[in-house]
């Protein structure tokens, strides 16, 4: 094999690397060069991490696994959930799946009952792979945490920013760690409060076993007490699928998802219109206070909140903002643009509904625009609410129904964001629709789209909800197009 070969090669498996456990293979070939131009294709291998859902008793979960149907995917594939720890012990045989999906464009769903639930860990391969999401939503009736607790299962990778998280005596939070592989991974948990970061031996070299999870609870890295935390995991060797899960005493819980990397300009999408309270919470890693411009992206325009139209982040340190209720009845997402200098931050706001012992809390992080599609599951035909925003040029958009996990036919409409505005699409809903369903975002023109999804329920009086954001989905990565050239043979 020829020294052409290999580099191509090595490219392929850093594009992999790029993107968690997904990757593409390429066909061995002999007196090949690169001609310049790169292809997308399809990922061939997708792996993904959900976190044990709950210690409650009362905890009902909810499985949903979903895979777009992808031009040019494999033919054939699996994919398949298993619980994180369990091993038969038998070389060759595997663990029994927790959920299998048959095929792309319908969901799968599965269920379990109570607090001994296991992490998952998850693979795809083939026609399975592109886009794979599988989510994780969790209903606890009462007790602390109490409400509707959503996450996305998430690709494992080497470093995760969570601005949102806090140690206030009436919360109580844990880093969930899963690791996917076959050695041992090695983990530092590091905390930053509003005087930049906190000290904690504790939280240095944890060591997650292969295929096992670990929860750990952040009271026990710290003595403090501050409510506005950014917890850092930074993987030392190996990988992990990291996620906060923040109950409250009194406000129920969620999860909190990882903002996404640290960027100059960052949106959070889809911030419900009935918000109580809207709390944002940022934090730059680096050396260089941070001037952010802070604005809201309205169903009509950009607008500054009063009183918080910039802020000031210092550099290693956690900063609140308290925004009440500032959609005001409407859609809404925040756009965080730089006053001058661009200063890489990362994002969350904390959202809170309901009135009095009837509220309940949910996050959401900064996250990636859509570049290619992105899919939200486990939607039902009643409480689920789509929002986008176009905050730099109109875009148009492609949202499309799948069929129900039980029944139903897909459907698909199309939409235009005005520019700098945020909308709450009547998104499809499946023909004939049973069971669950999934939306796929696709841009189809203009600027750069972001989104999230609302769960609502009402339980015994208690606004429950969860918001995940919709990033891109990654199903697709550049591979540079060879071509022969028999000169290499003289070489």
């Amino acid at each position: 094999m020829n020294r052409t070969t290999l580099s191509l090669i090595a490219a392929v498996a850093a594009l992999g690397a790029v993107t968690g456990f997904a990757m593409v293979t390429t066909p061995e070939t002999t007196g090949t060069t690169a001609t310049g131009t790169a292809a997308l294709r399809p990922v061939e291998r997708t792996g993904l991490v959900c976190p044990a859902p709950s210690t409650s008793d009362l905890a009902e979960t909810a499985y949903t696994s979903f895979t777009p149907v992808t031009e040019g995917a494999e033919s054939d594939g699996e994919a398949e959930l298993t619980a994180a720890g369990e091993k038969t012990g038998k070389a060759g045989e595997k663990d029994e799946a927790v959920l299998k999906p048959e095929k792309p464009g319908t969901p799968a769903t599965g269920d379990t009952s109570g607090g001994e639930a296991p992490a998952l860990i998850g693979t795809a391969e083939g026609k399975f792979a592109p886009g794979w999401t599988v989510q994780q939503t969790t209903e606890v009736a009462a007790g602390t945490g109490r409400g509707l607790l959503g996450v996305n299962c998430t690709a494992p990778d080497t470093e995760f920013w969570f601005p949102g998280a806090s140690a206030d005596p009436g919360r109580t939070d844990y880093v969930h760690l899963t690791n996917p592989d076959d050695s041992a991974a090695v983990v530092d948990i590091e905390l930053y409060g509003a005087d930049g970061e906190l000290e904690s031996a504790v939280g240095e070299g944890i060591t997650v076993k292969p295929h096992a999870s670990e929860a750990v609870l952040l009271s026990t890295l710290t003595e403090a007490k501050e409510s506005d935390l950014t917890v850092h995991v930074g993987v030392r060797s190996g990988r992990v699928g990291a996620a906060v899960q923040a109950l409250h005493a009194k406000l129920g819980g969620d999860w909190l998802a990882a903002s996404t990397d640290p960027a100059g300009s960052l949106v959070v999408p889809g911030i419900p219109e009935d918000a109580e309270d809207v709390r944002l919470v940022l934090f730059t890693p680096g050396d260089t206070d941070a001037d952010v411009k802070v604005q809201l992206a309205s169903p009509s325009a950009l607008i500054s909140p009063a009183g918080h139209e910039t802020v000031r982040v210092k550099a290693g340190t956690t900063t609140a903002v308290d925004l009440a209720d500032v959609t005001r009845g409407e859609a809404g997402s925040l756009v965080l643009t730089p006053t001058g200098r661009s200063v890489p931050i990362v994002a969350a706001v904390r959202v809170v509904r309901g009135k009095n012992s009837g509220q309940e809390t949910a996050f959401i992080p900064a996250t990636r625009a859509i570049d290619t599609r992105a899919t939200a599951v486990d939607n039902r035909a009643k409480g689920t609410t789509l929002s986008v925003t176009a905050p730099e040029s109109d875009a148009k958009i492609k949202v499309t129904a799948s069929a129900g996990s039980e029944g139903g036919t897909e459907a698909t409409e199309t939409f235009t964001i005005k520019k700098g505005t945020t909308q709450n699409v009547e998104a499809p809903v499946p023909d004939g629709l049973k069971g669950t369903y999934a939306l796929t975002v696709e841009p189809v023109s203009g600027g750069p789209v972001y989104a999230s999804r609302t769960l609502t329920a009402t339980e015994d009086g208690v606004s429950a909800f969860t918001v995940q954001t919709l990033p891109d989905d990654r199903g697709t990565v550049s591979v540079p197009e060879a071509e022969e050239d028999l000169s290499l043979l003289q070489e």
